[in-house]
């Protein structure tokens, strides 16, 4: 499986919240599983870090992504224009540049925003 984790599914994944659920943590956690984490993702955790609304050292997070075996997966031309084109389903740009990678890239992305159904991706939770 080749995953695309979303921000929150990111910072539960490393934090062992108890919000990810059993199939998401087993998807995650499986060995054969590709796990991408994107540019976007550090990004956004970077500006809410920045606004006091998050207390996470970049720097640190980016090493614990590498050990941990998690792919980083750069914001790139064919996916900003992808975004571009989406239908306004949602408004959270990071959340629709997500989308724009998972879908160009045929990643399956990982997250329990609802705002993600109305586009057409693989998800998980389906």
């Amino acid at each position: 499986m080749r995953l695309l984790l979303d921000t929150h599914v990111l910072l539960w994944w490393l934090a062992d919240d108890r919000r990810l659920k059993a199939l998401e943590r087993r998807a995650i956690a499986d060995r054969d599983a590709l796990v991408y984490v994107s540019a976007v993702t550090v990004w956004e955790i970077a500006i809410k870090r920045n606004l006091g609304r998050l207390d996470l050292d970049v720097e640190l997070l980016e090493q614990e992504l590498l050990s941990g075996g998690m792919i980083e997966l750069p914001m790139k031309w064919r996916h900003a224009k992808v975004t571009a084109a989406l239908p306004h389903h949602h408004e959270d740009p990071f959340d629709r540049m997500l989308v724009a990678q998972a879908q160009t890239e045929g990643l399956t992305l990982v997250s329990y925003d609802k705002g993600f159904k109305d586009y057409d991706v693989a998800l998980l939770p389906a």
